[in-house]
């Protein structure tokens, strides 16, 4: 009789362990709270139903059976996979791993675009006011939001939320805001044929966090890039000052002389004539109270600086620099091709991109105490490239009593850190010196007044250490309008430009890429003779082909 109610009570005991299962799986699912209450309830029954697994294989026997060999296999390998297949899940969801094949890395942000995002200072989100929510466009703000849990988005139906479309003043579908704070920006509007662009993104964003704005002064006056659209123009490279807070202003020193104190970097790009004497002056001034000068000149050129190159240890050469290694690129001799370059912040994420130079000339650095060179840009070495001296010939050979042997240097970066004085005053005298009224004296007596107290000598005056930046390049074609876009093109000068403001939380990176557009613009006789093509004459050949098989085998 005890064995048998002994039996009955660790029978009605293994009911006990999932009823007490199922109490703190339903107190926990219903609070939504996972304390201590559920999780007491839960782990006695796991412990209740675990020990009455051992005592019943006790009793029976149970783990020795072929069959519980067989199903504890199984189980432990079902269980395997499931933990496997768990981790991966678990992984996939913290760690990322994608491969964009695409040629220009439509899926994937530019190095620009992600270090903006990592470093953001305060939350930003993008409001698309639309009612279709497109797949590409979403995917790219996923992408952005992934870098940084400061950056969020949201589709917003205008006529469900007027409220919010009237504080942004939406005009129309397709609208896209950024907002940080109390700040909002129109990024821009999207339809069927456009979507949204990862350029003016980025570069809304940077323009929203980016609280300080630097001057940039092009100069002007000597056949210098011109600055609006046109031929040869560099308008593409302005308007991407602009799109990274820069403000733009042209600059007549001869009108001027003298870099007006608010002038972050002056920008010289490509002159044709030179400068006059008083004008160098004005930049070597400039230089020297801490200022920051970006060179571009052409070979063939002389814009008369080398006055002041040479206080930076920079010789422009006069041989034009020639590349004959890229025959399949599609480039002439004349523009040389670099995949090499310097360890600097202008050049750092480039690693072995690709940017030409059409008709550069090279330079020479020479060591100048206080100055620190790095050279941004070298072509490949003899006897792909050098400096060819003889520009008439028809046919490039090198001439070693001439001509200037590869790697050559098409791109420096200077700094220089001086000491500058502050003008001193000299202090009023502790004791001021009165002088009588013409009252007073016309009373006194004839004995002499006493003199005034000496002047005190002046203090020493303060001095602050300051740092000028320069970069050269012999070459400024590569930033005009065509081939700004090109490869890499525009972020050395983008980079240089940024490097040289010396805002340090400008991002220093590659740009995003505008995706190619691959649409195919047929004429109306080209898509009736597709349509005829395919509708008509290759089904005819098919069925034709069949007939002739038939017939032979027949």
């Amino acid at each position: 009789m005890k064995i048998v109610a002994k039996k009955k009570l660790w029978k009605y005991l293994f009911w006990f362990g999932p009823f007490l299962i199922t109490v703190g799986l339903t107190v926990g699912l219903v609070s939504d709270q996972w304390g201590l209450i559920p999780l007491t309830f839960i782990i006695t029954g796991i412990v209740i139903s675990g020990l009455w697994i051992i005592w019943q294989s006790y009793q029976t026997n149970w783990w020795r059976r072929r069959s519980t060999q067989a199903g504890t296999n199984a189980l432990v390998a079902t269980l395997a996979v499931l933990a496997i297949l768990g981790l991966i899940n678990f992984l996939g969801t913290r760690y990322h791993l994608r491969a964009d094949l695409t040629e220009t890395q439509l899926f994937t942000l530019a190095p620009q675009s992600r270090e903006l995002i990592s470093v953001l200072p305060q939350p930003v989100k993008v409001w698309v006011f639309d009612i279709n929510q497109n797949p590409q466009d979403r995917e790219l703000l996923e992408n952005y939001q992934r870098q940084s849990s400061k950056f969020k988005y949201e589709y917003i139906d205008p006529q469900a939320r007027p409220g919010l479309a009237e504080k942004f003043g939406v005009k129309d579908y397709g609208e896209v805001y950024l907002e940080s704070g109390d700040k909002r920006q129109l990024v821009q509007t999207v339809n069927e044929n456009q979507r949204l662009s990862e350029i003016r993104l980025t570069s809304r964003l940077q323009q929203l966090t980016n609280s300080t704005t630097a001057k940039v002064y092009l100069l002007q006056g000597h056949g210098e890039r011109q600055l609006s659209a046109g031929k040869d123009a560099i308008s593409q490279a302005v308007q991407g000052l602009g799109d990274k807070s820069f403000i733009t202003a042209p600059l007549n020193l001869a009108e001027t002389s003298k870099v007006p104190q608010d002038a972050a970097v002056v920008i010289v790009a490509g002159p044709k004539r030179g400068l006059f004497e008083g004008e160098v002056k004005a930049l070597q001034e400039y230089l020297n109270r801490g200022g920051n000068l970006l060179l571009m000149i052409d070979p063939n050129t002389d814009p008369k600086v080398d006055s002041l190159l040479q206080e930076w240890g920079v010789h422009l050469d006069n041989r034009l620099a020639v590349d004959v290694s890229k025959d399949s690129v599609g480039l002439g001799p004349a523009a040389p091709l670099v995949t090499e370059y310097g360890q600097h912040p202008i050049t750092k994420d480039f690693a072995n991109g690709i940017s030409f130079y059409p008709v550069a000339r090279a330079l020479q650095i020479t060591f100048v105490p206080g100055v620190e060179a790095t050279p941004l840009l070298r072509t490949k070495p003899y006897p792909n490239s050098w400096a060819e001296s003889d520009l008439k010939s028809e046919k490039l050979e090198f001439n070693a009593d001439k001509d200037l042997k590869g790697p050559l240097t098409l791109g420096v970066a200077l700094t220089r850190k001086q000491a500058a004085k502050s003008t001193s005053t000299p202090q009023a005298s502790s004791t001021p010196s009165r002088l009588p009224s013409p009252t007073t004296q016309s009373k006194a007596s004839p004995t002499p007044s006493s003199p005034p107290s000496p002047p005190s000598p002046p203090t020493p005056s303060s001095q602050t250490v300051t740092e000028s930046r320069l970069v050269v390049f012999g070459n400024s074609s590569f930033a005009t309008d065509g081939l700004f876009q090109q490869q890499l093109n525009g972020d050395v000068f983008l980079n240089s430009v940024t490097w040289l403001s010396q805002q340090e939380k400008q991002p220093l990176s590659i740009r995003p890429k505008e995706p190619k557009n691959r649409r195919i613009t047929l004429t109306t006789t080209q898509a009736n003779l597709l349509i005829l093509s395919s509708l008509l004459v290759l089904p005819l050949i098919g069925l034709a082909a069949a007939v002739i098989i038939w017939w032979k085998r027949r």
